[in-house]
């Protein structure tokens, strides 16, 4: 069959070279001048309702001069940067009756919480639940390490980095767990703009672990796998609380490893039919691939597995009757609370920033308040389930 004249590789390749160097200039326009994402400072409210306290008390501690100094703009509005909530917390901490009021993180005994999000189909909402999950537990005074293994790296890109413009020469989790000379896993983790959360960012370099896995196994020299993740997180476990896992639209060798890692699985589901009956085979296969591996010695046990419904229209009848079935089948698995489908969350996404970045007043007061109560009552939920598995 005669074909056409234009190569398909060389079309597709200029399309990639155009796009990639648009979404360069794109992005040095939104954060000029060195192309460096920054955090918004909040208002004395927002910083209030972040450390679990009241405004007028902030006000208090302000002039009495104790804790960090806000900054005061027109009309003595007072605005604390994220560094000042982290230190208002420590300065709180300290005087709190009861541990961890104020910093929730791990104590002595407390095990890593190791979360990793899944879902066989994209456009779950996967990558905005992780990216949202961790920014929130962040701000909530928890130290995260966020890992995207995502080779789309969308959740890297959300936090202000460009695959092909700031990882030249590696940089992903890749370079940790690969089969010849890995590196240690503290060389690659990335500081954030936000206090609390770094960051080991995703590019395409995370898909030589699919393509070396297989030679791997046929080796049969005693290598596993599925315990390359752990392995290397266990390198850092004493730096964190909480680790977040963006994984692969697919169930490979990487979202297999980062499932022998996990502690925990938080599976995001679109409430619709087709959504529901991919999610079927995913945990189909699923469960036959993750027995494969229990039998060779991986260890399979959590503390929770929780299933999150994302972009829910309340209004929608059919999105209504498929929550109404997942929560007959699964019961107390689904979370009670949904992420709402949101013009805020999705407009946010729009300069690269998340509900918790963008400042309220882009929005109509209502569209975004609905979106933050809806995000604060999943990552609320999720915050609690980990300090069950602490035991508190």
């Amino acid at each position: 069959m005669a074909k056409g004249q234009t190569r398909i590789d060389v079309l597709v390749g200029e399309h990639a070279e155009k796009l990639s160097e648009r979404l360069q200039a794109h992005r040095e326009q939104l954060f000029p001048p060195n192309a460096t994402k920054e955090l918004r400072k909040f208002t004395s409210g927002e910083a209030a309702d972040l450390i679990g306290v009241k405004d007028a008390y902030l006000r208090k501690l302000d002039l009495d001069g104790k804790g960090p100094s806000p900054e005061i703009r027109t009309g003595g509005r007072r605005y604390y940067s994220p560094q000042d909530i982290q230190e208002l917390r420590e300065f709180l901490e300290k005087g709190a009756k009861t541990p961890g009021t104020y910093l929730p993180g791990r104590r002595d005994g407390d095990h890593l919480q190791v979360i990793t999000v899944i879902n066989f189909k994209g456009g779950s909402g996967k990558t905005t639940t992780s990216a949202h999950l961790a920014q929130k537990a962040a701000l909530d005074g928890y130290r995260v390490l966020a890992v995207d293994l995502d080779p789309q790296a969308s959740f890297s890109a959300l936090h202000g980095f460009q695959p092909e413009f700031d990882l030249l020469d590696g940089g992903t989790l890749y370079d940790a767990i690969r089969y010849d000379d890995p590196v240690p896993l503290k060389t690659i983790i990335r500081k954030t703009y936000f206090p609390n959360l770094d960051i080991i960012p995703g590019n395409l370099d995370l898909m030589e672990f699919e393509h070396e896995t297989p030679a791997a196994l046929a080796r049969k020299d005693g290598t596993l796998f599925f315990t390359r993740v752990d392995e290397v997180l266990a390198s850092v476990q004493d730096d964190y609380d909480l680790v977040v896992i963006d994984c692969p639209p697919q169930l490979g060798f990487l979202t297999m490893s980062a499932l022998s890692a996990a502690t925990a699985v938080l599976v995001t589901v679109h409430p619709q039919m087709l959504d529901v009956m991919s999610m079927c085979q995913f945990l189909l296969m699923t469960s036959n691939l993750l027995g494969v591996v229990a039998d060779a010695g991986g260890d399979m046990s959590y503390d929770w597995l929780r299933y999150v419904v994302t972009r829910y229209e309340p209004g929608d009848g059919p999105q209504n009757q498929m929550v109404s079935f997942m929560r007959s089948m699964f019961g107390d698995h689904v979370l009670n609370h949904t992420v709402l489908k949101s013009t805020a969350i999705s407009d946010a996404g729009i300069t690269k920033q998340t509900l918790y970045e963008v400042e309220k007043n882009q929005f109509t007061r209502a569209t975004y308040e609905r979106a933050m109560e809806s995000l604060n009552a999943v990552n609320g939920e999720i915050e609690d389930l980990i300090q069950q598995a602490w035991g508190r």
